[in-house]
């Protein structure tokens, strides 16, 4: 027998309770935790079934079938009906003649009522698995602002959101994906602010996914995306629910998906991997330093190598003739070329920082930074490595770690400069960096320009880019994402 959800939709029951509990029995016959109770009260005869772990029983016991053995009179031609008005005292109960329906409402959750001589049956409410909990997120922390993040519990963090944006304009759609894992998915935007063309363009994508399963929002992501190739993000990500309201809030769109605390965003544009959460929360003047800084260290992260290469090596007549001749010192008996030195280096760094993410927390730091100090020091004073270019490319590489949105894309394009620089000079740095920059600027995101709004030449559009204006100046939305500018004025 073919399991799969689909091959139930449209399908009914026989109405004969006996037979219905076989259909039932033989559909989870090599479940564990499938669980079924058979009730019998006077003249009504019905059973229940459910899923071990994944209700509360509480409910069940109390709203459920103690209503049952006590009902009276309950047999009528409605008699589903009678029982869902005036019997039990469940919060939500649907009827259903689709089978599919039953089963998946049972793998969600909910109990499922079938009564003898009636074709309907009840899928009630019952919903009560554990959570990990409301804590905030380790990758997204702030020095001050709100201190919650997201669970995996679809339905928690809809009530998360919900508190951040308590009006009926926030639109809330739903969609399962996945054969076999009939995996939920909330599209949420708010309906007065978004462009109705963007929300048309990722449901239209998301119902065309045909995949086994969906265990991540990741796997939404690289599915729908424009640009499945590009090393930059055009799909945003994070587990903080104010994030998700600021977002929402300028007309864009949020995709949670049931069993990860991550939820998407779109569209995403290029400046956002520029934005923190702390430029929001902290005073307009020191916000600005540290946007600023974040474009600095993109530049330092993808150009610093290569640069170091270019000047020393085919341009040494740029540089001051004291610095020149320390770096030809610093080099005397190293084996290696200024190139092979830089890519050996450049692994080194990220393997120490690969490392230390997937060791344990604390052993993870220590072994990050002692390993990093004591494989450099050692290099240096084994002549394997020369000590400005270890300098260069640890400066390079922390600089990358202040963006973390941006590590792929650094990555490689750092290692790609670096290459063209080698073989072409100063002439193949500027070709290398031209085309990242030309990449940059052709990507969109579900329509939308990339570089949006630095493409957009009006004051408007720049009060959020190189710095972020107090919140006075920006009474207006971005204009490359909704239409409803109007942000905000102050009252008389």
């Amino acid at each position: 027998m073919n399991k799969e959800l689909n091959n139930f939709k449209g399908k009914g029951i026989s109405g004969d309770l006996k037979t219905d509990i076989k259909t039932f029995n033989a559909i989870f016959s090599n479940d564990a935790v499938f669980r079924l109770r058979e009730i019998k009260s006077g003249d009504f005869n019905g059973c229940v079934f459910f899923m071990d772990g994944m209700i509360n029983t509480l409910i069940l016991n109390e709203s459920i079938i103690k209503p049952l053995i006590l009902a009276e009179g309950t047999i009528s031609e409605n008699i589903a009906e009678d029982i869902s008005e005036r019997v039990l005292f469940a919060n939500e109960i649907k009827i259903t003649s689709d089978l599919g329906d039953m089963l998946s409402g049972l793998l969600y959750g909910d109990t499922v009522l079938l009564i003898d001589k009636c074709k309907a049956a009840l899928v009630i409410n019952t919903k009560g698995w554990r959570a990990r909990g409301v804590t905030e997120p380790n990758d997204e922390r702030v020095l001050q602002g709100p201190r919650e993040g997201f669970d995996e519990a679809l339905m928690l963090n809809l009530a998360m959101l919900r508190r951040k944006l308590p009006t009926p304009d926030l639109a809330v759609e739903f969609l399962s994906v996945g054969r076999k894992t009939d995996t939920k998915i909330f599209i949420c935007y708010i309906d007065s602010l978004v462009n109705k063309n963007t929300v048309d363009i990722v449901k239209k994508r998301i119902k065309k996914i045909d995949i086994d399963g969906i265990l991540d929002s990741n796997y939404i992501n690289e599915l729908i995306n424009d640009n499945k190739n590009s090393w930059f993000k055009t799909v945003g990500s994070t587990e903080r629910p104010d994030i998700v309201a600021a977002r929402l809030l300028e007309g864009r769109i949020a995709v949670m998906v049931d069993g990860t605390p991550v939820v998407l965003t779109i569209p995403y544009l290029f400046v956002e991997n520029f934005q923190s959460d702390d430029d929001y929360y902290l005073n307009f003047w020191f916000a600005a330093i540290g946007r600023i800084l974040r474009y600095i260290c993109f530049a330092l992260a993808v150009f610093a190598p290569a640069i170091y290469i270019a000047l020393t090596i085919y341009n040494p007549q740029l540089v001051p003739t004291s610095f020149l001749l320390s770096v030809s010192m610093s080099r005397g008996g190293i084996p290696f070329s200024t190139f092979v030195e830089c890519i050996m280096l450049g692994i080194t760094f990220e393997i120490l920082k690969e490392t230390g993410i997937r060791m344990a927390q604390g052993v993870g730091h220590a072994l990050s930074i002692v390993g990093g100090l004591v494989v450099g020091q050692a290099a240096v004073e084994a002549k394997i490595i020369s000590a400005p270019l270890l300098i260069v490319v640890a400066l390079s590489g922390i600089a990358g770690l202040m963006l973390p949105r941006l590590s792929t894309a650094i990555f490689y394009y750092k290692f790609i400069l670096i290459l063209t620089t080698t073989f072409f000079g100063m002439f193949g740095f500027f070709v290398g960096a031209t085309v990242m920059f030309i990449k940059i600027y052709s990507l969109k995101s579900f329509g939308i320009d990339y570089t949006a709004p630095s493409t957009i030449f009006s004051t408007n559009s720049l009060k959020d880019t190189l710095i972020r204006a107090p919140w006075n100046f920006m009474s207006f939305r971005p204009s490359a994402i909704s239409e409803n500018l109007r942000r905000f004025r102050m009252k008389k």
